[in-house]
């Protein structure tokens, strides 16, 4: 490698630094309220939905069930962020932050419920909202580590784990439960 394309390359690289550092958006701002949002719904609700799904084998129950759970679950999310921020700092940021984590998990739930809205195979419904769950855990964690200069696949295997891993464990139950029932 020529001398000159290392140096190219290192200003170059220090250049994009700079300009991520200088982005100043909002969102990023209140990134840990979107995340708890975001991920409290990827979790709860896939686990919830795995559940369900063995359980009651009922795509319209299952949506019915879900959507009331997560409505309910976004609601109290949203005033639990606002009652912690509060007390940690201003009134201000409180009711965004909480507006944030709110939106997060309204939006998770939604996207998460929609194949069971669209299709009529339990099963297949809870393998398309897992993907859906996936896809969503790769746009985040890829726009965050981007606009933040964080490590990707770290950040992504670990919230995959995480909520993947909750939703199989509920899964488990929810067919123990259902033996015995």
């Amino acid at each position: 490698i020529l001398p000159e394309a290392v140096d190219i390359k290192q200003e170059e690289d220090e250049h994009e630094h700079t300009l991520l550092n200088m982005i100043k958006e909002e969102r990023l701002e209140y990134v840990g309220s979107i995340v708890l949002g975001l991920n409290d719904a990827l979790v709860e609700l896939t686990g919830a939905l795995a559940g369900l799904t063995f359980a009651l084998q009922n795509t319209d129950l299952i949506a019915l069930t879900g959507l009331i759970t997560g409505i309910a679950a976004s609601f109290s999310m949203a005033a639990s962020e606002y009652l912690s921020t509060a007390a940690e700092s201003s009134k201000k940021y409180a009711v965004k932050s909480s507006l944030y984590t709110g939106s997060a998990y309204i939006l998770t739930v939604f996207l998460l419920i929609l194949p069971y809205l669209l299709m009529h195979n339990p099963f297949l419904s809870l393998l398309t909202t897992i993907i859906i769950a996936i896809l969503i855990i790769a746009f985040f964690n890829f726009y965050v580590s981007v606009a933040k200069d964080l490590n990707f696949i770290k950040r992504f295997t670990e919230m995959s784990v995480i909520s993947l891993g909750v939703a199989l464990l509920t899964f488990v139950i929810s067919f123990g439960i259902r033996s015995f029932w």
